[in-house]
Formats: structure tokens, C-alpha cells, sequence
């Protein structure tokens, strides 16, 4: 389906200068790109919204959940590779490598949170919905400094051992079905995105696993900049 109407996706705003940070956005964002539908990326004036979103102007339709844009992206807009091939040869679907990477940075979200650019206009009221999610009555027990960062960040290149496994085990890489990014591999991407944007420790986390991840975001860049 073609269409010269562009797609808007709204996303989180960010402090200035703004920039693409929130790790669910993403997982449309690296989609949008990938299947090469136009893109606007409006501000939106309320304070909270379920996002990601979209909203076909051509069609009138309006899709949530990151899984869902991107089924809908995949059936609306064929041209091009499928994000959802079919006869995959890996052994997990979408949905749970998505459960997987978000329990993953879940359990180690103190090295990313207080990273995050927020929007001052909702700073106050994201930083208490946080709080409230987490459990604590403060912002500044959501972060980890000193030895425990460090013993921290070893519990989380330890736990993505398993996902670096499963890119290792297609050698013509570097996704995971070989030159071609399918859905899945922009779920890993997104939480690239999310760390590059949000943690200081980038630099290193880029390097783990024989640089798995950082060949990975890379990669996914390439690929973004060419469709």
C-alpha cells in the first residue's frame, strides 16, 4: 500500500535539546523506518499518554503497543522484507524475547533511569510514578553509585550472556537471521538505544560479548539510514 500521507508516532518528550530516548518508542520507531512509511514526530500537549502511537491519516487508523504497530506496519506497507518472516529457523517469537530484554532491564534499571532527558514540564510527576512503580518513597534510591553500580553493571553483562548467545549462533550476523533485521532484532535494538541514550557506561556495554551489541546498534543504524 502506498500512500503520500505521512504517518505521525508520537513519542516521549525528552528535555532540551530533544532527542529519541524511551525504550518502547523505539520498538516503532527502528519499524517505522524499516518499512519506509513518512514520519512526523508531533509534541503533544497533555501530560500523559499510552505511547508509542501512531495514526494513519490516509486510512483514518490509530495503533498502540509496539507489537501491534509493527504487525500493522508489516501488513499495511509489504514492500520490502517482512518484519515477521515466516519459516524462521530461531526458536522464540517476538513476544518472548520482547518479555525477555524487558525483565532483563527491569532488573537492572537503577543504571539507566536517572540518565533518562527528562521533560521538565513532567519531570516531577514522572519521577513519582516511577517511584510509585518501583516501591521506594525516593528518587535517588532508584540509582546505584560506587562499588554497587559496579556490582550492578557485572549482574547485567552477566544476564545478557544468554541474548548474546543467540546471536552467536548465526555466524553471518549480525542479526539474528543473518543480513536482514527481523521484529525481533529491533527489540534488542530499542534497549540499545535506550542504554546509549540513558547510561554512561555505553562505551563499555558496546564492547561485551565480543561486541555483540555494539556491532548490533550499529548495524540497526546502517539499516535505518538506508531505508
Amino acid at each position: 500500500m502506498d500512500t503520500s500521507e505521512p504517518i505521525p508516532f508520537y513519542d516521549i518528550a525528552s528535555g532540551h535539546p530533544a532527542t529519541c530516548f524511551a525504550l518502547n518508542p523505539w520498538k516503532t520507531r527502528r519499524p517505522q523506518k524499516t518499512r519506509r512509511t513518512p514520519e512526523p514526530h508531533p509534541q503533544i500537549g497533555q501530560l500523559f499518554y499510552p505511547l508509542p502511537v501512531i495514526h494513519n491519516l490516509s486510512t483514518g487508523d490509530i495503533v498502540g503497543d509496539s507489537l501491534e504497530i509493527a504487525q500493522y506496519l508489516d501488513k499495511t506497507y509489504p514492500d520490502g522484507p517482512s518484519l515477521f518472516p515466516h519459516g524462521s529457523m530461531v526458536s522464540y517469537n517476538a513476544k518472548g524475547l520482547n518479555a525477555l530484554v524487558d525483565t532483563l532491564l527491569t532488573q537492572h534499571v537503577v543504571l539507566f533511569i536517572h540518565g533518562m532527558p527528562s521533560n521538565p514540564a513532567t519531570a516531577k510527576a514522572s519521577k513519582a510514578t516511577f517511584c510509585e512503580r518501583a516501591g521506594v518513597d525516593d528518587w535517588e534510591k532508584l540509582t546505584v553509585r560506587g562499588e554497587e553500580r559496579v556490582k550492578v553493571l557485572n549482574s547485567f553483562k552477566q544476564a545478557l550472556g544468554s541474548l548474546a548467545g543467540l546471536y552467536k549462533k548465526n555466524m553471518e550476523g549480525p542479526f539474528l537471521e543473518g543480513a536482514t533485521p527481523w521484529y525481533a532484532d529491533l527489540i534488542v535494538g530499542a534497549w540499545l538505544a535506550f542504554a546509549k541514550a540513558t547510561s554512561k557506561e555505553w562505551e563499555d556495554i558496546q564492547t561485551w560479548h565480543d561486541g555483540i551489541f555494539g556491532k548490533l546498534h550499529q548495524a540497526l543504524e546502517n539499516h535505518a539510514e538506508v531505508n
